[in-house]
């Protein structure tokens, strides 16, 4: 009776694998997401023409300014992406940070372009769920 209730701890300690799935979904997308902010923010520091601006929003800077702040986010999600993989604490925890970031200023980026601002919304919700229900479960696999 008593080997039973041990093998059953076991087995409630070990992570599924769909557990496991979401992390690396996380941060893979942590990955390329940092890849497509970087390339946006590029794109807006070489050649401020590039977006143009449709409507008046309560975030009005300047383009080059937000192509900074697109290639400096990129950056950090980029790393915090790779951490992530060698189970970090601080990798999951910088992930959702910066994720609700990246989400509040792709929600600021809609008027520039709402196609690339949709998509990092999305992919920043998905982000934060996965590391907060399952980020820990990729360093007991």
């Amino acid at each position: 009776m008593a080997a039973k209730k041990k093998d059953k701890k076991k087995v409630e300690q070990q992570p599924s694998g769909w557990a496991i799935g979401w992390t690396a979904f996380a941060g893979i997308m942590m990955f390329m997401m940092g890849i497509w902010w970087a390339i946006s923010g590029l794109v807006a520091i070489l050649n401020s023409e590039f977006y143009v601006v449709t409507q008046k929003w309560i975030f009005e800077f300047d383009v080059t300014t937000w192509g900074w702040i697109h290639l400096i986010i990129g950056v950090v999600v980029f790393l915090a992406g790779i951490y992530l993989f060698r189970g970090d604490m601080w990798a999951r925890v910088v992930g959702v940070i910066i994720a609700v970031i990246a989400g509040l200023a792709a929600f600021a980026w809609l008027p520039y372009n709402p196609g690339w601002a949709i998509l990092f919304i999305v992919v920043s919700i998905g982000v934060i769920w996965a590391l907060t229900v399952h980020g820990h479960d990729i360093i007991e696999a």
